[in-house]
């Protein structure tokens, strides 16, 4: 297992609930893709080197995209897959399929909860990436769902939390 002290996890909404929705080429999406790359520069110089996420489509995608990125500059870091269910992409279109099938061939190590979706599984995922991290990156809109009970139990369980409001861009 890596150490907990040097590994981040991440949270975040899938595009319906993201104000650009689908648009990745939206001013507010390019924005949220730099965000996140800062955290990772900024966590990589605390000697952050182990990232998890939960892959899903949307923040979870930009986050494991900016991973990989930031992995061609510093070969030390590692990005871990953490899958609820092995029919995750099963009802994803063809491009997200192929982009999902992109990413966890790219990533160091694949964690799969169980074979079929259910709620359980999704809390599974969750909390195993914060039971293995220090640090929560998360992009948020407030609304209830899996990004706010993993940032309760994030906080519950005393890990440091860099949060982008989401709400916040629809004004940019």
């Amino acid at each position: 297992m890596e150490n907990r002290e040097t590994t981040c996890c991440f949270s975040g909404h899938r595009p319906m609930k993201l104000p650009w929705g689908m648009r990745e080429t939206d001013e507010r999406c390019i924005a949220a893709k730099n965000w996140i790359a800062r955290q990772l520069e900024e966590l990589y110089a605390l000697g952050y080197r182990h990232f998890i996420s939960g892959m899903a489509i949307g923040c979870d995608t930009y986050f494991a995209e900016e991973v990989l990125r930031l992995r061609e500059k510093h070969p030390d870091v590692t990005l871990e897959a953490a899958i609820p269910c092995s029919d995750q992409a099963g009802r994803w279109n063809s491009r997200q399929k192929q982009k999902y099938a992109e990413l966890v061939e790219a990533c160091d190590s694949v964690k799969i909860f169980q074979e079929h979706y259910s709620r359980e599984c999704m809390l599974q995922r969750n909390t195993y990436m914060v039971d293995r991290s220090s640090v929560l990156v998360a992009c948020f809109d407030g609304r209830p769902g899996g990004t706010m009970n993993t940032l309760v139990y994030a906080r519950r369980e005393g890990l440091e939390i860099r949060l982008l409001d989401v709400n916040a861009m629809n004004n940019e």
